[in-house]
């Protein structure tokens, strides 16, 4: 067993975190990612010294230990910040936007185009060319006031 360890050499790292990492893709949201990129630490640290198999052991232990808070801090996310929060909620983003109204609202129903969408909205009776923000989103209804 100790020759083994003596035998720790930078490609037998390099292998060994490569290993760990390609462990990660069989079985995602396991550790190995990041003990393979410690392993793979150690390795890059033996090409530029030749440090003995107790320190190499010692450096992998520290780098293994060091990606744990590492891995908790990229794996957090910060509460309240969502990067996209329209995410499959399309119609949600177009609250507040001021539109025209390509068809009248006549009981409470009406027509207007988006961009390259036309979605139907419901509000108070208006005429056609009127300007209407929107005001609530449900779906792909939208909710209207005139302006």
């Amino acid at each position: 067993m100790a020759d083994m360890f003596i035998t720790l050499g930078t490609w037998n790292w390099l292998i060994f975190g490569l290993l760990l990492m390609g462990l990660e893709l069989l079985a995602p949201g396991v550790f190995m990612f990041w003990l393979g990129l410690a392993a793979f630490l150690v390795g890059v640290v033996s090409f530029v010294v030749t440090p003995s198999w107790q320190l190499q052991i010692l450096l992998f232990a520290l780098f293994a230990a060091a990606a744990v808070p590492l891995w908790r801090r990229i794996a957090r996310q910060k509460p309240g910040v969502n990067p996209n929060p329209f995410l499959n909620k399309r119609s949600d983003a177009l609250v507040g936007r001021i539109c025209t109204l390509e068809k009248p609202i006549v009981d409470g129903e009406g027509i207007v185009r988006i961009d390259d969408t036309v979605w139907r909205v419901a509000g108070p009776d208006t005429p056609a060319g009127s300007k209407v923000r929107i005001v609530q989103a449900d779906g792909a209804s939208l909710t209207v006031a005139g302006i």
